[in-house]
């Protein structure tokens, strides 16, 4: 192999058509870039400016009442959220304690039975100490004042020598419309 000048080709002039062509193209995928870099944030100019590369602008919005946006697991969260938030859940517990202790038994879903279980023992055994303070904690609890009354009359005599267990939750049939696990929920 020889590298005479003869064989030596002479470079190609820079003003040929095919180069300007190849030019356009060449400025042409630029500005695409410059353009697509510029709709992602990447640059808002020339500057200099340092900006955040493909990472999404959180604006601080509130949340609705009752919900979070995160969505962790509840580890050691004992407490039944009964898909509501705390204050209406805590409407919710309180009116089915107020019904089951003037009912003696009612019929609602298995969750929301196993829920107001605690309750209902609760004001049952406020009922049995019998003392003011056991009084005015169920008057803060339970809605109807007379219900209380006859409460703190009956309770000693009929759980006196019961220690816990005053509610008994038997599953029944799942409701015909959603086929939601339903349970009663009675005195014993």
């Amino acid at each position: 192999i020889s590298l005479s000048p003869s064989h030596h080709h002479p470079p190609a002039p820079l003003h040929t058509t095919t180069n300007k062509y190849s030019m356009m193209r060449v400025l042409a995928l630029l500005s695409l870039l410059i353009a697509g870099a510029s709709a992602f944030g990447v640059t808002s100019s020339f500057n200099g400016a340092a900006l955040s590369t493909c990472q999404p602008q959180y604006v601080a919005t509130r949340a609705p009442a009752g919900r979070s946006d995160l969505s962790m697991m509840r580890h050691r969260k004992k407490v039944a959220r009964l898909g509501r938030p705390a204050d209406q859940r805590k409407a919710l517990l309180r009116a089915l304690t107020t019904e089951v202790i003037r009912h003696g038994r009612i019929k609602t879903t298995l969750v929301r039975a196993r829920a107001v279980r605690k309750h209902v023992d609760h004001m049952i055994t406020l009922g049995k100490r019998g003392d003011l303070h056991a009084r005015r904690q169920a008057l803060g609890w339970m809605y109807d004042k007379d219900l209380v009354h006859s409460l703190f009359e009956a309770a000693p005599d009929r759980y006196g020598e019961r220690e816990g267990g005053y509610t008994r939750v038997l599953r029944t049939m799942p409701r015909q419309g959603d086929n939601a696990k339903m349970a009663i929920i009675e005195l014993v």
